[in-house]
């Protein structure tokens, strides 16, 4: 987009220079009017062209919202984008913006505006609202793109719900330790030693572990951290070792059940999104493996997804892979013995939704009694191993 060097002049006569980012003249008069300038002169200083960059959800919901309000008021969609760019509140935004409004002022459609930005928004956007063009419902489309993003960030809410709270208990248990370790064991175990006992094998592992703590802590602190970076690193090189590990993250106890749930949700949601829009079954499956994020789930899909290639319905095709809840088989055959599978897909988001909340409570409630046994075991060792050559000693005392 052109960096223009202007004179104009404000409402109160006094002439000003500067330099501003604009389409062309016309945009960049626009801009300087809504600002209360006038322009007088420009000239082009240079043609930065910068790519859109990938923006956080919630800036996209908020762009397609104010974009669905707009067009359904009738405004025409080059002055829809003049406006969203001139009440940007990013930079980001408003180049966003201006690189669309320049796509649709060269002729392009809306859907290849968009396909224009590929970092900002997915093939499955521009695919809905390539379906909404032609089917005269782009505001529709737009708003259901909208709220399914929406729901897609609360959905990404309580999945970093799950996993904060066990990850900050956690680390305060680790601390804990650490702090036993590296402190307070130490100090116990000098006193022990003097007592020139025979030291117990429990005290000999807790000696060990602390002398451990204190002279390699600079190892041990770091080689979580360490290993599940490089955990993750080969399992992008190797899709064996990334398959293993997404079958062992379904595998967890609890925890598993509830990241299939999410994945499920987040697959039904997209199926009845695509459908709705009139996008075939089939290419609304290749979707859905695309958002699943999970390569067992996104095998199960391929293999139903071929049954259904094959003639099988679509109820068919799902049962046909243990990956999925009878529910949500049942829901699909009622939905298309019905016609209505549109409403059988609002049903399973709906069920998955509830059933989401219920069970991230369930696990929290049973994650926090589990880690406090951890603890009590740890500490419980900690004090079996000082206190019993303690005891010890003092029985002596006492014949």
């Amino acid at each position: 987009m052109p960096i223009f060097r202007y004179r104009a002049i404000s409402d109160d006569g006094k002439v000003i220079t500067g330099e501003m980012e604009a389409l062309n003249d016309f945009d960049l008069g626009s801009q300087l009017k809504n600002t209360g300038q006038e322009l007088i002169k420009a000239t082009v200083l240079k043609n930065v062209e910068r790519p859109a960059r990938k923006m956080p959800r919630r800036e996209l919901i908020n762009f397609l919202f104010q974009l669905e309000m707009l067009l359904r008021a009738g405004v025409p969609i080059l002055e829809v984008l003049a406006d969203l760019r001139d009440s940007a509140d990013t930079p980001d935004m408003r180049n966003l913006c201006g690189v669309i409004y320049e796509k649709i002022d060269s002729g392009s459609s809306i859907s290849e505006a968009f396909a224009a930005s590929p970092g900002v928004f997915p093939e499955l956007l521009v695919n809905l609202v390539r379906a909404g063009e032609a089917t005269g419902q782009l505001p529709e489309v737009i708003q259901e793109i909208g709220r399914s993003l929406k729901w897609q960030d609360e959905l990404a809410s309580k999945t970093k719900q799950l996993m904060v709270y066990p990850a900050f208990v956690t680390v305060v248990i680790s601390a804990v330790v650490v702090f036993l370790m590296v402190f307070i064991v130490p100090q116990i175990v000098k006193f022990i030693v003097n007592m020139g006992q025979e030291i117990p094998i429990q005290t000999k592992i807790l000696i060990w572990v602390s002398d451990a703590f204190v002279n390699y802590w600079w190892l041990i602190l770091p080689s979580p951290v360490v290993l599940i970076i490089l955990l993750l690193t080969v399992s992008k090189l190797d899709p064996r070792i990334r398959h293993k590990l997404h079958a062992a993250i379904l595998a967890t106890p609890y925890i598993g059940a509830v990241v299939k749930k999410i994945i499920l949700a987040r697959i039904s949601d997209t199926l009845a999104l695509t459908y709705r829009t009139g996008i075939p079954v089939l290419q609304g499956l290749d979707y859905c493996r695309n958002v699943s994020g999970n390569l067992i789930i996104r095998d199960a899909i391929d293999r139903a997804r071929e049954r259904i290639a094959n003639g099988a319905s679509i109820s068919q095709g799902f049962a046909s892979q243990l990956m999925f809840p009878s529910l949500v088989i049942r829901m699909l055959k009622v939905g298309e013995e019905t016609g209505d599978l549109d409403g059988a897909l609002k049903n399973i988001s709906y069920f998955y939704n509830r059933d989401i909340d219920e069970s991230i409570q369930r696990v929290q409630a049973l994650i926090e009694p589990a880690l406090t046994v951890v603890l009590g075991l740890i500490i419980g060792w900690v004090m079996l191993a000082v206190l019993g050559p303690i005891y010890d000693t003092i029985s002596k005392i006492k014949m």
